[in-house]
């Protein structure tokens, strides 16, 4: 069964192109890792500066080997410094899915 990532973040005001650029720097290393269907970044398209990661996996061990990677370990060390509060991170799995 895949799981899907669904991950919010709302940058502290002044560091939005910092938090940019940390969240685009994790597309192609996500990507590339065996397991990840899908690793697809999102900007609010109203509203305030925030932006949101949808993420598949092929199961929870690619889940987890993406969250044991070196570039993940570093996306998470820096990004709180960006950010105005927590990561809104959702783990699901699907139930009626199509694709």
């Amino acid at each position: 069964m895949s799981i899907m990532v669904f991950a919010s973040f709302v940058p502290t005001p002044g560091h939005e192109a910092d938090a940019e650029a940390e969240l685009r720097g994790m597309v192609a290393p996500t990507r590339a890792e065996p397991g990840c269907r899908r690793y697809d970044l999102f900007r609010n398209a109203e509203g305030n500066a925030g932006f949101h990661l949808f993420e598949v996996y092929d199961d929870q061990a690619a889940l987890e080997a993406h969250r044991a990677s070196a570039h993940y370990k570093s996306y998470r060390a820096k990004i709180p410094d960006f950010l105005a509060e927590p990561i809104g991170v959702k783990v699901l799995a699907g139930l009626d899915v199509d694709g």
